[in-house]
């Protein structure tokens, strides 16, 4: 799966980003809310890991506008510290699919994006790995250390036979 982290915290980013991709998801990172949006707008995304506090644009707004003047459907996991049942309310009225509150289980996270992900995409997206090259055979995205690669018809059937003997 390819992931969108946007949270302001580094140290919770980074380990965050290295959990997910020792279990082979791809993981971009945003540290501030337009960055985030941007790039939720821009690229597809299995998932979105969401803060709400953060600079820029908080992360209900981020929310909000992704799912209404973006239109984008990408399931949005809000991860932050406000826990009071008003707040986990209005995240799930800014267009949230779950919400998490910190301090949290790295494994709990991790579960949460897959079912997010399955639910988003309908079914479970194939994907070969090998080392830092990922190749979904469901979208025919290419991603090597983070960077799409574009490949014609002929390159992605030889790359699958390659990673499929390796």
């Amino acid at each position: 799966m390819r992931i969108l982290v946007i949270e302001d915290n580094s140290d919770i980013a980074a380990n965050i980003g290295d959990f997910l991709a020792d279990r082979g998801h791809v993981v971009d990172f945003a540290g501030d809310g337009v960055t985030g949006l941007h790039l939720a707008v821009v690229n597809e995304f299995d998932a979105i890991v969401l803060d709400l506090s953060l600079p820029g644009i908080d992360g209900l707004e981020v929310c909000r506008k992704l799912r209404q003047e973006a239109r984008r459907q990408t399931p949005v996991l809000m991860l932050t510290a406000r826990d009071a049942l008003e707040q986990k309310l209005s995240g799930f009225d800014s267009g949230a699919d779950d919400y998490m509150v910190k301090p949290f289980a790295l494994q709990e996270l991790a579960a949460r994006i897959e079912v997010l992900g399955r639910r988003g995409k309908g079914v479970k997206t194939r994907l070969l790995q090998l080392a830092d090259l990922t190749y979904n055979l469901d979208t025919l995205v290419v991603i090597r250390d983070g960077k799409s690669i574009q490949l014609n018809p002929i390159g992605l059937k030889l790359l699958q036979a390659l990673m499929d003997s390796a």
